[in-house]
Parts: C-alpha cells; structure tokens; sequence
C-alpha cells in the first residue's frame, strides 16, 4: 500500500500557484488538497502549476452555506462538477448542515453518490463541525443509514464538539474508521479543533490519541488490500491557529507544523507495504 500526502493551499493565499506548487514538492509533498475555484482562468492556472511540479489533486468543497436544503443541492452539484473539471483523484466534502435532519444531510449525500457514478470520482464526507457529520454520534447513525458513503476523518472536530477524546464513544469512532478514505491530520483538543503546536509537550497525550486512530486506519485499510491511502496534515491558519492579541500574529508557523506532521507520519509509517 502507498501513502501519499498533500498539502493544504488553505492558509497560501497570497502565493501565486507556481511559486506555491514548488514550494510543496520541495518540500517533498505528493500533491495539493485545495477547493477549485469557478474561474476558468485561475483553473488553467492551477492545472498548469500541477502537471508542472507532477503533483496529485484532491479536490476540495466547503461551500456548504445554504440555508434552504434545495438550493443547497443546485450549489453543491455545481461545485462538485467544477471541482470535477480538474480530474481530481477525488473529492474532500464538507457536506450538509448540522442543523438538517437526516433525511436531508443524506439527500446530499445521494446527490454525491449520483456524481461519483456519473464522473467515477469519489466523494470523501468530511467529519466536520456546522457539518452534516459534526459529532461521532451524529455521525454513527448517518453511517449507518448510508452504507455507501465513505469519509475523510478530521477527529480533532469530534474532540470539540464533544470536549473529550472520544473516550467513551469507541464504538463511533470504529465505525468511521472502518469507512475513512482520507485523513486529515490535524490535532485537537476538548476545547479547539487545534492544538496551538503538536511539538510542544503538553499536548503529547492529544497527539499520541489522534496517532491511535490514523494508525488504525492505515492498518484497516492495509488489511482491506487497498492500494492508496491519502494523509492531508491540516493544520490551518490564524483564526484556527491561536494568535496574539492585538498583533494577530500567529503563535506558531502553520507551514512548518504541517511539514512537520507530514515527516513524523512519513517516519511512522515508512514500513507500510
């Protein structure tokens, strides 16, 4: 089995793509996660910098602000046929609302069903807050109602949401483990989606809980034969990274958190095969 990891161009907004594409294969990256913007130009743009630096695209939807589920649907299928124009290997979704019922978070999850078996690109459903799978209990039951779907795990949302490390819902956290396509690879806590630095020691029990799961998951999916597995490190940007008052100045590097997790799960997994 291979794994790969990309990179976040969340937080790289004021880099041109070619100058941000070569920083990410320097830095010895295997592709970008981005959203893809409507603009035909900035795709070209995008395409171009990829094929340039040969690096892999998973395509990116967080575009989920619609209050009324119908015009929700129209905006989601058509950010998922423009993500679709670049060829992505496939789709991270921040799919539906954590307010809609069931029965409507999984009509969005239909709708991506449909566009995989139009496109045969898959769409990865993130575990996300304000999202359709916003907390692991949430989450379980959806699952399990929609035996299609498959995700991209970000348990560092579920730490917050639940102000735990999911202690006492291993039976959830299973459950979606079994169903991961893609991780993100980001640490939280009871209290935030982010711990303010993974290398700092007071967050080791937070780290080593969230290594727990990301092994898990390469092991399930080591055992289920696939071929590929997808590690995103995503840590994001002040707000998510706390920042001094008044200055607003970030309290530690994202870039070099993100290249740092990358390594360290390079390093651990390295025997994978």
């Amino acid at each position: 089995m291979q794994i790969k990891f990309f990179c976040p161009k969340w937080g790289s907004d004021n880099i041109t793509w070619d100058n941000f594409c070569a920083k990410v294969k320097a830095a010895g990256f295997d592709g970008v996660e981005t959203p893809v913007p409507f603009d035909a130009d900035e795709c070209h743009e995008i395409a171009d910098a990829l094929k340039k630096y040969e690096l892999l695209l998973i395509g990116q939807y967080y575009q989920s602000f619609e209050k009324d589920l119908e015009l929700q649907k129209q905006s989601y299928k058509k950010h998922l046929e423009s993500i679709g124009r670049l060829k992505p290997i496939f789709i991270d979704s921040q799919t539906g609302k954590d307010y809609f019922t069931s029965a409507q978070n999984s009509e969005l999850f239909k709708l991506a069903t449909e566009f995989t078996e139009q496109t045969g690109i898959v769409v990865a459903h993130e575990t996300h807050r304000n999202k359709a799978l916003f907390a692991a209990h949430v989450a379980k039951q959806l699952l399990d109602e929609n035996q299609e779907i498959v995700i991209t795990a970000d348990f560092s949302h579920w730490c917050n949401v639940s102000e735990s490390l999911l202690e006492d819902q291993e039976e959830a956290v299973d459950a979606a483990i079994s169903r991961t396509l893609h991780i993100h690879a980001r640490v939280g806590h009871a209290e935030s989606a982010q711990v303010n630095d993974p290398r700092a020691p007071e967050w080791a029990t937070e780290v080593q809980a969230h290594l727990n799961w990301w092994d898990k998951i390469v092991q399930h999916r080591l055992k289920s034969g696939t071929q590929l597995t997808t590690i995103t490190p995503e840590f994001g940007p002040a707000p998510y990274m706390p920042a001094l008052p008044y200055t607003k100045m970030p309290v530690a590097s994202q870039w070099d958190i993100n290249v740092y997790m990358m390594n360290l799960l390079k390093k651990r997994y390295k025997n994978i095969a």
